[in-house]
């Protein structure tokens, strides 16, 4: 009998959750890790294109990891990426050809427009404003190297 797999890895993912499951509890010790919000982004947004809602489910779970590691509002950075994912980056790719710029432009986007979006959130809400540091540039030096390799 032959079966007709359309996965053919279906542990890869949850193989990588884990991996970035100690990921970040590594980098809330060790400032010099990024916290590879542009690379969730990547997949998120690759999760919903494909419309694989095992992936999705998957970067899901790892921004609220993140969330809760850093002390955001739940489901903050979900609401964040979907808004830039619908309606931001569909406006960037109409007006740059240039994929690297594209790539720079989305990497920015999901660090500083965060820190602007839960800026709006803890203004709207009272939430004491977020902090940002300098490790922020070299957070995205960083990723915007490793989407430069994806």
């Amino acid at each position: 009998m032959q079966r007709s797999l359309s996965y053919q890895n279906p542990l890869t993912p949850y193989f990588y959750g884990v991996l970035f499951l100690l990921y970040t509890a590594l980098s809330g010790i060790y400032l010099f890790l990024p916290p590879l919000l542009a690379i969730l982004y990547f997949y998120f947004s690759k999760a919903l294109k494909k419309e694989d809602s095992g992936v999705l489910f998957l970067v899901i779970f790892c921004l609220l990891l993140f969330e809760a590691s850093n002390g955001y509002v739940l489901f903050s950075t979900i609401i964040y990426f979907f808004l830039l994912h619908k309606y931001i980056v569909p406006k960037i790719m109409q007006n740059f050809s240039c994929a690297t710029c594209i790539r720079f432009v989305v990497v920015l986007l999901a660090y500083f427009g965060f820190f602007l979006f839960y800026s709006l959130l803890a203004s709207i809400f009272m939430f004491p404003a977020p902090n940002i540091s300098y490790y922020v540039i070299y957070y995205i030096a960083i990723e915007f190297l490793i989407m430069s390799v994806l």
